[in-house]
């Protein structure tokens, strides 16, 4: 989504802010994915949770 260049500095900063939220989510998932791969933290977290119940 463009904003005219004479849009109040509001409408210019949504786009930022998205393109922001986009871009937190996906360093997000990125550093979930890369746990994964880390079976002994996956393991731990396993016997973490079982250890609730």
């Amino acid at each position: 989504m463009r904003t005219h260049p004479t849009a109040p500095p509001s409408a210019r900063r949504t786009g930022g802010m998205r393109w922001l939220g986009w871009a937190v989510a996906a360093l997000a998932c990125l550093a979930v994915f890369g746990l994964y791969t880390a079976s002994d933290f996956m393991v731990m977290v396993a016997d973490q949770l079982w250890s609730c119940f």
